[in-house]
C-alpha cells in the first residue's frame, strides 16, 4: 500500500533529508587514499548522531546489517559492508549509501566518489549514473507513472552502452525506509502507479560499466557485478507536490 504524506510530513522528511547531505558534505573531505571504510562509517555515524538522528541501516535486515552506512568499492553495487581491513587504493571508486532517521521519518541517499585520480572511464560512469538521476527526476510529475521515471533511467544510461542493475530498485519511503511502490531503474513508459502529490519515493540509479549481472556475496549483503566491472550508485529522496518533485535530501531542504 502507498503511503502518501502531507506537507507536515514532508517537511519532517526535509530535516532527516539534510543531515544525510551534511554526511555527504562531511565525507567529500575525507574520503582519499589510505582510509578504511570503517573511518567513513564512524564519521558518518558521528555526523547523523550529532544532528539528533539515528542510522537507518544500522542493525537493518537478517541477517542485521552491521554498518551505520553502506560502502561499496568498485565492482560492488550496493550494501557493501564497512570494515578496518577494507582501505581505499588511488583510483578505486567508492559508492556510499545514507540513511537518517529523525522523528520518525527517513532520508535516505547515495553518491559515488572518486578515490585520488581515476581512469576516465570510471569518471564516464559516475556522471552518466548521476546524469540517469536527473533524468528519472524531471519525470517524477504528478500525473506521471513509475514506469516513466524507470524508462527515463535506463534509456540514459543504455544510450552510453551500461548495465543497468534489475534486481535492486529504488523504493517509496517515510516512516518505514522502504516502502511501497517500487522504483526500478528499467522500465516501460506509461506503466506502473501513479505520480501523485504526496508520494516520496527515493530513486537511485545502480550502473554498470559492464553486463547488468550481478550477485551476492558470501557475506549476505554486499552485491557485486558478476564481470567484476565497476559499478556506480546515485540516490535521492523525492517528494512530489502540485508544483512538482522536490529533493528533501540537500542541506538547503
Amino acid at each position: 500500500m502507498v503511503l502518501l504524506k502531507t506537507e507536515d510530513e514532508i517537511r519532517k522528511m526535509q530535516k532527516a533529508g539534510r543531515i544525510v547531505a551534511l554526511v555527504f558534505e562531511a565525507l567529500s573531505d575525507v574520503i582519499r587514499p589510505g582510509v578504511s571504510t570503517y573511518e567513513i562509517d564512524r564519521i558518518a555515524e558521528k555526523v547523523i548522531r550529532g544532528e539528533g538522528a539515528v542510522p537507518s541501516f544500522l542493525h537493518y535486515g537478517t541477517p542485521p546489517f552491521p554498518g551505520s552506512i553502506c560502502a561499496s568499492i568498485n565492482e560492488e553495487v550496493v550494501h557493501g559492508i564497512p570494515d578496518r581491513k577494507r582501505i581505499l587504493k588511488e583510483g578505486d571508486i567508492i559508492s556510499v549509501d545514507v540513511g537518517a532517521v529523525l522523528d520518525g521519518f527517513h532520508g535516505d541517499a547515495a553518491r559515488t566518489y572518486p578515490v585520488g585520480t581515476i581512469s576516465r572511464e570510471a569518471a564516464d560512469l559516475i556522471r552518466v549514473t548521476e546524469e540517469c538521476f536527473w533524468k528519472g527526476f524531471d519525470k517524477a510529475i504528478a500525473g506521471n507513472r513509475i514506469g516513466d521515471v524507470s524508462y527515463a533511467v535506463m534509456k540514459h544510461a543504455e544510450e552510453h552502452g551500461y548495465g543497468v542493475v534489475r534486481e535492486l530498485t529504488g523504493h517509496g519511503i517515510g516512516r518505514h525506509l522502504h516502502e511501497d511502490p517500487d522504483v526500478p531503474n528499467y522500465g516501460k513508459p506509461g506503466h506502473g502507479p501513479r505520480i501523485v502529490p504526496g508520494l516520496v519515493i527515493a530513486v537511485e540509479p545502480m550502473i554498470n560499466m559492464g553486463t547488468r549481472e550481478v550477485t551476492l556475496l558470501s557475506d549476505e549483503w554486499t552485491v557485486a557485478t558478476r564481470d567484476r566491472l565497476p559499478s556506480a550508485h546515485y540516490e535521492n529522496t523525492i517528494a512530489v507536490t502540485e508544483n512538482g518533485p522536490v529533493i528533501t535530501t540537500k542541506v538547503d531542504a
